[in-house]
């Protein structure tokens, strides 16, 4: 089985980490765990781009004021727990490495403030792309926010890999069929990047996942036959074309049809002529992917 030409990671508690809330809290008189309670159970807004990041942390502080916080306290204690977090240097590493062989993309339950934590992490060019609740409009586990994610990327749940620190994230990517691992600590993804070839020593394939297969994804069957024949007519073989469900076996409407060449006129594997095979996909509002 070829490596994943895609991984797909979560950010907080697999590449971001952030201290424990209870120093601020003892600090500022605020009930232990208060600050994990209101802010989760208000969240939902904001982390669906419904509300932004600054009218949720506001939220939150008129919560605690009404649960008899003393307002100067609530204001402080919001102020503090706005934290950028700290990048986890183990799992940093693992994705410096990994970058060579596929793309990877992060895949957070974030609001609109994400973008700028990136940018003070230097994270936004650690990764090829982001993408957050708040753009998708619905937050995992639902296995929508999956099936949307694979969408903004162009990219088949066949050839991804996610990864998160939730289990109840990755059981719920599983459902429409992505490789999904349980990672809460640096030591379970690398684990989990070596068995599937994506690290030195791995269990998969050995070489970058550019130097396999490629799938030309179309959303038409009309459309994927007749790029079949074009390719069948320019000596392509064997060009087969059959379905795949971008967004889980159970989702029908979210079928696209994919078209696989496997050798060249010339003899030379079809990712020798990646720019070709990309010419054509685009000529039929489809993509190209590993």
């Amino acid at each position: 089985m070829s490596a994943p030409s895609l991984l797909l990671l979560d950010l907080d508690g697999v590449l971001r980490r952030f201290g424990p809330d209870a120093p601020i809290e003892d600090e500022f008189g605020v009930p232990r765990g208060a600050l994990a309670r209101v802010s989760f159970a208000l969240s939902v807004p904001a982390v669906t781009g419904r509300v932004t990041d600054e009218e949720w942390r506001e939220a939150v502080r008129r919560q605690l004021v009404r649960e008899d916080v003393p307002e100067d306290a609530a204001t402080a204690a919001v102020a503090a727990w706005t934290r950028t977090g700290e990048v986890v240097p183990e799992a940093l590493d693992l994705v410096r490495r990994v970058r060579g062989r596929c793309r990877v993309a992060l895949l957070s339950n974030a609001t609109d403030r994400l973008p700028r934590d990136l940018a003070a992490l230097g994270l936004d060019r650690e990764v090829d792309a982001v993408v957050t609740s708040a753009r998708l409009g619905v937050a995992k586990p639902s296995p929508e926010a999956f099936r949307r994610a694979l969408r903004v990327l162009q990219h088949s749940t066949s050839s991804t890999l996610f990864c998160d620190d939730n289990e109840e994230n990755a059981a719920a990517a599983r459902t429409i069929g992505l490789d999904a691992v349980h990672t809460p600590d640096a030591a379970s993804l690398r684990e989990a990047l070596r068995s599937r070839g994506l690290l030195d020593g791995g269990g998969g394939a050995t070489g970058t996942a550019r130097g396999g297969p490629l799938l030309l994804v179309l959303h038409d069957r009309d459309d994927a036959e007749q790029a079949a024949g074009e390719l069948a007519e320019a000596g392509w073989a064997p060009c087969a074309v059959h379905k795949d469900l971008l967004a889980g076996e159970d989702d029908v409407e979210d079928a696209d049809w994919v078209v696989e060449p496997t050798t060249g006129p010339d003899g030379q594997p079809a990712s020798a002529h990646r720019g070709l095979l990309e010419a054509l996909a685009a000529r039929y509002d489809g993509f190209v992917t590993d």
